[in-house]
């Protein structure tokens, strides 16, 4: 699929975006432009010496973007760009919010220029990180929240626990996958500021310094909710252990405790002839009440001790 800007001039066009296309219109584009179109491989790649490259009077730089699947999960969609001096190609293999959103805003003010168009989109694409950021740390104070609050019912704690993991879980991959994109910017921007390639399409100093800066502050941000998810996995864990220690001391004061009476009617259980207490009038009342002593005395001993 192709959609240029403006609409439907693929020879006049200042941005062309092209979306899973097919090899006929990566042919058409190449003769419109006479720019090469980076295949989704070679956009793939992850060492920068592949992201970052000059040829032909154009920039080949690529890096991966957030995207959403259908059930909200953040991933990561690698996407091209060619920035030459008259027209912007990207080339992505699926659907990107930042793109689209970029494309509406496009239809509305048409960009000036390829240098016009390509700063918008960094700029978007830093905005969007920025709520996707704002969102991540809202998500980890309400766990914040959850997790330290003095809650009696004791009845679902795991189920609570196993709940806060899952969305713990869910904050840490959209932070990392917000980390891979910044950092993807931040290597296109250092790159394009300080190649000083002779005949390079030049990009507005003023914006994308602001860019940079966005990012390194984006950054930072991101390495503190790192570092406060690390913090709740772990306090997580930790309620999890002590609910486990809970359980096991549940199990064994109840074994302890069980221990005394089976014992005591384990004896006044053995079938010999000769047992004094079976001629007393008063020996089944005394086993029965020797084996709830027995049985209190275990639980007397705990609660004195404070283990329950």
């Amino acid at each position: 699929m192709i959609r240029t800007c403006p609409a439907g001039d693929l020879g006049g066009a200042v941005w062309i975006d092209l979306i899973a296309p097919t090899e006929e219109e990566v042919e058409r584009v190449r003769a419109a432009t006479g720019l090469r179109v980076p295949t989704e491989p070679e956009i793939s790649e992850i060492e920068s010496s592949s992201r970052l490259a000059f040829e032909a009077g154009a920039y080949f730089v690529s890096t991966p973007l957030v995207a959403a699947d259908a059930e909200g999960d953040h991933l990561l969609v690698p996407v091209g760009f060619v920035y030459a001096a008259r027209v912007l190609i990207t080339v992505r293999f699926g659907a990107l919010h930042a793109l689209d959103a970029a494309h509406e805003q496009a239809a509305l003010k048409p960009p000036a220029s390829a240098q016009d168009a390509v700063l918008h989109i960094f700029e978007l694409i830093v905005d969007r990180a920025a709520d996707h950021l704002e969102r991540s740390g809202a998500e980890c104070d309400d766990l914040a929240r959850t997790a330290f609050r003095n809650d009696p019912g004791r009845a679902k704690a795991s189920t609570k626990l196993g709940t806060a993991l899952r969305r713990i879980g869910r904050v840490a991959n959209a932070i990392s996958r917000i980390r891979d994109e910044l950092l993807g910017l931040g290597r296109i921007g250092a790159y394009v500021i300080e190649s000083k390639i002779e005949g390079a399409p030049t990009l507005d100093p003023g914006r994308l310094k602001a860019l940079r800066a966005d990012i390194v502050s984006l950054t930072d941000y991101e390495g503190h909710l790192s570092a406060k998810v690390q913090f709740l996995l772990d306090a997580t864990l930790g309620f999890i252990n002590i609910e486990q220690n809970e359980i096991v001391k549940t199990l064994t004061i109840a074994s302890v405790v069980g221990v005394p009476p089976v014992l005591v009617a384990g004896i006044y259980g053995m079938n010999f002839r000769i047992m004094p207490e079976l001629g007393w009038r008063l020996g089944y009342p005394m086993a029965l009440g020797l084996i709830v002593a027995s049985a209190l005395a275990p639980l007397w001993w705990f609660k004195r001790r404070g283990w329950m």
